[in-house]
Parts: C-alpha cells; sequence; structure tokens
C-alpha cells in the first residue's frame, strides 16, 4: 500500500513538472465585428415665416356732425317762422307778454280783468285791467267796444267777450289786431294769438320756441 501511494504521488509530480516546463501560450485575439456606418437623414432645412406686421388700430373720435341750419324764412311771401310760444309787446299797456301760438283758434285773446262796459256820449267803451306777469304790476286801460263775440275755452265751454282793438308787435311785424278780453283766470299764458294776426305775417313750427327776439319798443 505505501509503495502504490508513493508511486502515485511520483506521477503526480512528474506531470506537474512537465506542465510548469511547458511554455505560455499567448491567448488568441478576438476580432471586434465591423460596425457598420449609419448614415443620418438629411434633414430639410425648415425656413421660419416672416413675422406677420399687425396693423395698429388707432381708435379717433367721429366728427361732429354739422347741424343743420333752421330755416328763419319759409313760403313764397318768405313769411318768418315762429315758434309756438313767442313773445308779443302790447300797446297801449306797454306790456311785453309771452304769448301761446294757436293756429286753431280764430281770435286773439288776452287775460284781463274787471272789464266793464261803459257808456260815453252815448257811445260804448270797455274799462279793464293788464297785468304784468314779472311784477304783477296793474295797467287800467279804457277802449271802444267793437263788438262781443262768442270764444271756446280749453274745457270746451263759451264766453261772450268784449271785443277791443290794440296794436300787437310780433318780431318785426306791429300790427292793429282785434282782441278779446278774458277774464278766464286759467288761462295758461297771458296772451293766445289766433290766425286774425298770423294770416300774411308768420309761419308756425310748433317745434320751435321763442324764435324771435324780444319786440322793441315803438
Amino acid at each position: 500500500m505505501v509503495l502504490r501511494f508513493t508511486g502515485t504521488a511520483l506521477a503526480l509530480c512528474v506531470v506537474l513538472a512537465g506542465c510548469q516546463s511547458l511554455p505560455e501560450q499567448a491567448p488568441e485575439a478576438v476580432a471586434c465585428p465591423e460596425v457598420p456606418v449609419v448614415e443620418c437623414p438629411v434633414c430639410p432645412l425648415q425656413e421660419c415665416p416672416e413675422p406677420r406686421v399687425l396693423e395698429k388700430i388707432v381708435l379717433r373720435p367721429a366728427a361732429p356732425m354739422a347741424v343743420p341750419v333752421r330755416p328763419e324764412t319759409a313760403g313764397e311771401l318768405e313769411l318768418p317762422i315762429i315758434g309756438v310760444l313767442e313773445f308779443i309787446r302790447v300797446e297801449p299797456s306797454g306790456l311785453t307778454l309771452e304769448a301761446v301760438v294757436d293756429t286753431a283758434s280764430e281770435h286773439t285773446t288776452i287775460a284781463a280783468r274787471d272789464v266793464r262796459l261803459l257808456e260815453k256820449d252815448g257811445k260804448r267803451f270797455v274799462s279793464y285791467v293788464l297785468v304784468d306777469p314779472a311784477s304783477d304790476e296793474q295797467h287800467a286801460l279804457e277802449a271802444p267796444l267793437l263788438r262781443r263775440a262768442s270764444v271756446v275755452n280749453a274745457h270746451g265751454g263759451s264766453a261772450r267777450n268784449y271785443v277791443v282793438t290794440m296794436w300787437l308787435t310780433l318780431g318785426d311785424n306791429r300790427a292793429r289786431v282785434e282782441v278779446s278780453l278774458s277774464e278766464n283766470t286759467d288761462m295758461p299764458y297771458p296772451l293766445v294769438i289766433g290766425r286774425n294776426l298770423l294770416t300774411d305775417v308768420a309761419i308756425v313750427d310748433v317745434s320751435r320756441r321763442h324764435s324771435l327776439e324780444h319786440p322793441a319798443a315803438p
């Protein structure tokens, strides 16, 4: 048994010594595979669009519209155009009263107080009082009676008023007019101008007020 183990050991030593005496071999070089060259696709050149020029909007106030000039005269006779309210000078009192122009009324009517019928030397006269609305000053007047006239008031009632003559000035026109004296206290204006003054004197525009200047004293 001892000889058999010794032989084995001796054989192993010879093998090991033989292995150590063999020259070392260099490892075989492994060739790397060729890497294919992949060409990148050429991207088309994109041009940026030109910037848009935005138009600047400037808001400007609108130009004022020209106001049409109202005509001062009209008709074939070139009569002055008056409003529904005008100032009238009344004589002989010398009062300037605001009057309403009523084309539906045939007569001109004035507000009066203390209207009385008088008789002098067989002739009939009328005494009456006109009041200045601005100062409440009273003017006692007297004039020959022309006649009596039935006048319809704003409420539909009628009255028989005394009629006298007066000088009335409307704008540049001065005329002697028959005027009825009314003691009606409900008159909104102290003087109502009727057609007996307006005919061939003026044209009425109801949209106007005080188109004429205050009448001057004679």
